[in-house]
């Protein structure tokens, strides 16, 4: 079979590298560690690119199981029926946690992570430009009130939590206790 690029239902457009058997292989089979390392580039940039077209935030080794699932159109290759084993992604999450692309999430497991497809200080700025733009600046605002209706619609807590802190420390923001929980006032820069 020829390498060719593919496009999925969902529209993404996979890399001809999709089509190459070994890059469905189990990782811990490429011996080589120039091959290791090339197949691990191009895990990176297909997951965090498919997340990011996807709007998925957290990846699971169960994930390379579901028939269906939300990954499923990267973890699993009709054209050549081949699917990447758990241990392979296992080890491919892993990678992303030391490059500081993943947090495991919840702490202290190492079954799923949180994907930066965007890093938290991006997502500080996306926050803080959202609220200048809204006219949100001084006012109170809870993390259900920012996460629903904007751009970051969808955002775990804990990446929102890690974007408002990078919005603190450059005293762009403030976070405040509320009746509902927690609750941030955004500032002028």
């Amino acid at each position: 079979m020829a390498l060719s690029t593919h496009t999925t239902p969902s529209g993404f457009l996979l890399p001809s590298i999709h089509s190459a058997p070994p890059l469905l292989h189990a990782h811990s089979e490429q011996p080589n560690q120039y091959t290791h390392a090339h197949l691990t580039e191009q895990w990176t940039r297909l997951i965090l690119t498919y997340a990011r077209h996807k709007r998925l935030f957290i990846l699971r080794i169960e994930d390379a199981k579901v028939p269906g699932g939300d990954w499923d159109e990267i973890l699993y290759n009709e054209r050549i029926k081949r699917r990447i084993p758990p241990s392979y992604l296992s080890s491919f999450m892993a990678a992303l946690v030391a490059q500081n692309l993943a947090v495991y999430e919840p702490a202290k497991q190492t079954r799923a992570v949180l994907l930066h497809w965007r890093l938290p200080e991006e997502w500080a700025d996306v926050l803080h430009s959202w609220a200048t733009a809204t006219g949100q600046l001084n006012t109170i605002l809870t993390f259900y009130e920012i996460s629903v209706p904007s751009p970051l619609s969808g955002i775990p807590i804990p990446l929102l939590r890690r974007a408002i802190t990078v919005l603190s420390h450059s005293n762009r923001a403030q976070i405040i206790g509320v009746a509902d929980g927690k609750g941030v006032r955004f500032f002028v820069r």
